[in-house]
């Protein structure tokens, strides 16, 4: 039975493996080039670094100010994501179970607001950042993930999961005297932690990767996020720096596998909805 078992699974095995090597193979790519000259890019390819040029990395520091770059990526995404995140918890909270005049209206506009991209919104945005002078600084990064689109589409998941607790709970915490202020302090926000870090990864993953809002409201160099610094890697004839470029992007995807590494426990069960126990 055993023999069999082996036999039957092999195919979905094999399967697996080639997927796994597929989506595998482009990291690895972008690592061993990252440790190797321009030139050796373009050469016959090698599973492993021919120069183990180590230098890459420290030289990304030099040409430009990237450890700024870096520092503030973290900032806009460590404030985007925990403004994200209680504002959309408490939205969404809002949505799910409390009664106020046009509700229904604002829950039309939030689904509205989920469904614009960025791209249709950005001029607006742009002369309203203006008119805040609040132009080629961070400030504007920092909002967008919490009243954007993915401040609407977070707030949306967390309506969707409060529907689904029981509204026997709130009731019992009525009667113990908790106002709802406390009520989604103290029971509902714990509840929802698994949902909570399912949207904290997707709002930072968002915000990490965001090139468009940058691109618009920045303009100094000291101000620039990873993405803008990843395309101004070239050379005095304008051409792109590969090397120096791989290296900067395996540095700037490492915050972002550490993410999700350390939350894809809380992700899967977030998908299954294990809220409540």
């Amino acid at each position: 039975m055993k023999h069999n078992t082996i036999t039957r699974n092999l195919p979905y095995a094999l399967l697996l493996a080639i997927l796994t090597l597929l989506f595998v193979y482009p990291f690895w790519w972008m690592l061993v080039n990252s440790l190797n000259t321009s030139a050796e890019i373009f050469g016959d390819p090698s599973f492993l670094p021919k120069s183990w040029a180590f230098a890459n990395y420290t030289e990304i520091f030099i040409v430009q100010p990237f450890a700024r770059h870096y520092a503030n990526t973290l900032l806009v995404a460590l404030v985007g994501t925990l403004g994200n995140v209680f504002i959309s918890a408490m939205s969404g909270y809002a949505f799910a179970r409390m009664r106020f005049p046009g509700r229904n209206l604002a829950f039309v506009l939030l689904l509205t607001a989920l469904m614009m991209p960025i791209e249709v919104t950005i001029i607006p945005l742009f002369f309203q950042m203006k008119g805040w002078g609040a132009l080629d600084t961070l400030f504007p990064l920092m909002l967008l993930p919490i009243f954007g689109s993915q401040g609407a589409f977070s707030a949306f998941m967390l309506r969707q999961f409060y529907v689904t607790v029981p509204i026997e709970l709130e009731e019992a915490a009525r009667i113990d005297g908790l106002n709802p202020f406390k009520i989604f302090i103290k029971i509902m926000f714990p509840i929802a932690l698994p949902v909570l870090s399912s949207v904290a990864i997707l709002a930072f993953i968002g915000v990490w990767n965001s090139y468009l809002e940058p691109l618009v409201f920045i303009n100094s160099l000291q101000n620039f996020t990873l993405p803008l610094s990843l395309t101004n890697f070239n050379d005095t004839y304008g051409l792109p720096q590969w090397h120096l470029q791989l290296a900067a992007t395996t540095l700037s995807i490492m915050p972002v596998m550490v993410v999700y590494l350390v939350f894809q426990k809380k992700i899967s069960n977030a998908m299954v909805n294990s809220g409540l126990k």
